[in-house]
């Protein structure tokens, strides 16, 4: 990889609460009010977004507008296996949590052969199905997807045909089957879970660093911790919650939640994370300025996305400048 690729979803059709689609945006604000040149520096593309379907009746209590959520993560999906293949690093910025699943599967479209670990930083496990949900949003589901998962011995709803239809259509995007194995997954901060999702974590032994073991051990020795747990996997995918941050500093976002990371401790971990040659895709989710005062939030965040751009471009210029040297010395003989 050489150089970044923004890709910019603005699809909130997961979300409980409208506004995430002005999220990008927001940090656009954010980083004009900020005198930084960011949206100059890097190439990027919108990926469509559907959220005018939202002003029709959903037809889906279990996973609310999973069709259009289904063309949508077909859309991202495609756009993030294109940005691989044509060796560019896809730092995604969306809407709401659903889309990550879409970027998964990209990921594995682009790399078939390769295993996935992929490190989640946010307040919930976002592990629920149409079968557990409490509340039928599908930004509660991503990781479900991507783990193939559909809990069904804990069970609460009676889900339609033509929703299981999509759930399954969704669940193999870009390739058939499990994009990644519960081993290979790793929670930073989440602490607002239902019991179904409590069970699952157990019983398939997800590893959730609490904030409390966080703040003990600081951000080097987590991500230490975090690679070594993922030292079989060959890509690494990195998903950013601005729920992950305290709710002192989080109102900009749907299901703030209380006792998380503060916007250094979020610099700190996603610096230490980054400097890794094995991640290949970063994404940063769920800023919804309605719910903010004085875009607070997107500065927030745009804070930690600077701070976490930099470190990504950084590590591409020395691995581009290493190769060129390998190359270089290659050639000499």
């Amino acid at each position: 990889m050489k150089r970044i690729k923004l890709i910019e979803v603005r699809s909130e059709l997961g979300a409980g609460t409208r506004g995430a689609s002005l999220g990008v945006d927001a940090l656009k604000i954010a980083c004009l009010n900020k005198g930084s040149d960011y949206f100059r520096r890097f190439n990027s593309v919108a990926v469509p977004d559907l959220n005018h379907v939202l002003f029709d009746k959903n037809h889906f209590p279990y996973a609310k507008h999973i069709d259009s959520v289904y063309t949508v993560e077909k859309g991202i999906a495609n756009t993030v296996e294109q940005t691989l293949r044509f060796g560019e690093f896809p730092l995604v910025l969306a809407g709401d949590h659903s889309n990550a699943a879409g970027t998964i599967a990209g990921i594995k479209a682009a790399y078939p052969y390769k295993t996935l670990g992929v490190i989640w930083i946010d307040a919930h496990a976002d592990i629920h199905s149409p079968y557990t949900t409490p509340s039928g949003n599908i930004h509660g589901m991503p990781l479900a997807m991507a783990l193939n998962f559909d809990n069904l011995e804990l069970q609460r709803n009676e889900v339609e045909p033509e929703t299981e239809f999509f759930w399954r259509r969704l669940k193999n995007l870009g390739e058939e089957g499990p994009k990644l194995k519960p081993e290979h997954l790793v929670y930073v901060v989440v602490r607002d879970t239902e019991n179904e999702e409590d069970e699952i974590i157990r019983r398939s032994g997800i590893k959730n660093f609490s904030l409390k073991e966080f703040k003990a051990k600081g951000p080097k020795q987590v991500a230490r911790e975090i690679y070594e747990r993922l030292r079989f996997c060959d890509l690494v995918y990195i998903s950013f919650d601005v729920d992950s941050l305290d709710s002192r500093f989080s109102k900009g976002t749907g299901t703030p939640v209380e006792e998380g990371l503060d916007v250094q401790e979020a610099i700190s971990l996603c610096h230490a994370l980054l400097d890794n040659e094995r991640v290949v895709c970063f994404e940063m989710v769920e800023i919804n300025p309605t719910l903010d005062s004085e875009n607070t939030m997107a500065s927030n965040a745009f804070d930690i996305l600077e701070a976490a751009t930099d470190t990504i471009t950084e590590r591409l210029r020395i691995e581009d400048a290493t190769s060129r040297q390998e190359s270089g010395r290659g050639g000499a003989f």
